[in-house]
């Protein structure tokens, strides 16, 4: 239980961390290079680990490829576009919003509407999203720009944890991850590439992304993995939670960013919507024991 505890606590500070150290790496990077070091660097971590080599069998690999873009390369690439005009704590409040998204993309992939807890779980994640919304994009075009990319990156994990579930119940979290990493290290290349002609030196931003990529991507997608087969994938999931907070709390602390009164309440709707909208409803739990 205490190691359980760890984990838990490690992957959120983890990943909490990142759009800190994202704007920390914007001092001197260009938006393309932070992407893919960040990849290349989590690739690279779990190429390591001998669990993440499991073969995939060819017929798979479609999916694995449509998960490396909406997984990674796609993601990825919108959040450090998106923060050179938000701030890092806006960023992690909005991406709070995942649970939502992924509660929306299920209910029309089962083509089964929500209602109950859900539906008001929904009602009240979007609210929250619009609260934080409107007020990180209210100053001028360019904010309402980052904040578009930032929903636009959260949804497309909405999408993704919908499609990986029927591939990493096969092969496992790890060799998924590890493919997926490998794949969306070759197809934002080029994009890094140009971003490092427009990049300068300097060693807090490289430091911010090595530790971004080794330990924000690689490092955490294995303890994720280790969490999900001791506790089981519901129980981890309650990290998404937390990752806000702790976004939150990093940006104004290490970054003085500014956050509104409106946007700390809308923190709290998608929070508490995001808990009502990843309930299970009566109707899916007879399936599964009747599946059982």
């Amino acid at each position: 239980m205490p190691l359980d505890w760890t984990l838990f606590v490690s992957i959120g500070l983890i990943w909490g961390s990142s759009f800190l150290l994202i704007d920390i790496g914007l001092e001197a990077f260009h938006p393309g290079l932070i992407t893919w070091l960040r990849i290349a660097f989590g690739a690279l971590i779990l190429a390591l680990v001998p669990r993440a080599r499991r073969r995939i069998e060819p017929f798979d690999r479609p999916r694995l490829i449509a998960l490396s873009f909406v997984w990674v390369a796609i993601p990825f690439t919108m959040f450090p576009i998106a923060q050179q005009y938000i701030n890092s704590a806006a960023a992690g409040m909005l991406n709070g919003a995942m649970p939502i998204f992924a509660a929306v993309i299920a209910s029309i992939l089962l083509k089964r509407l929500p209602h109950g807890a859900v539906l008001v779980g929904l009602i009240l994640g979007f609210v929250g999203v619009g609260a934080i919304s409107l007020s990180s994009g209210s100053g001028d075009s360019s904010e309402a720009l980052g904040v578009v990319l930032v929903l636009l990156a959260t949804l497309c994990y909405g999408l993704a944890i919908n499609i990986a579930a029927p591939i990493t119940q096969q092969y496992g979290s790890l060799a998924v991850n590890a493919r997926m990493l490998v794949y969306a290290t070759i197809w934002t290349a080029p994009f890094g590439a140009a971003g490092l002609l427009k990049s300068t030196f300097a060693w807090d931003s490289f430091l911010a992304v090595v530790v971004l990529g080794a330990m924000g991507t690689g490092l955490a997608f294995l303890i994720m993995g280790s969490l999900v087969s001791r506790v089981g994938s519901t129980r981890s999931s309650f990290i998404t939670y937390i990752l806000p907070v702790v976004a939150l709390v990093l940006g104004v602390v290490f970054r003085d960013d500014q956050v509104s009164v409106v946007a700390l309440v809308g923190v709290v709707l998608v929070i508490v919507g995001a808990l009502l909208a990843a309930r299970r409803e009566p109707v899916t739990r007879s399936v599964e024991k009747a599946n059982g």
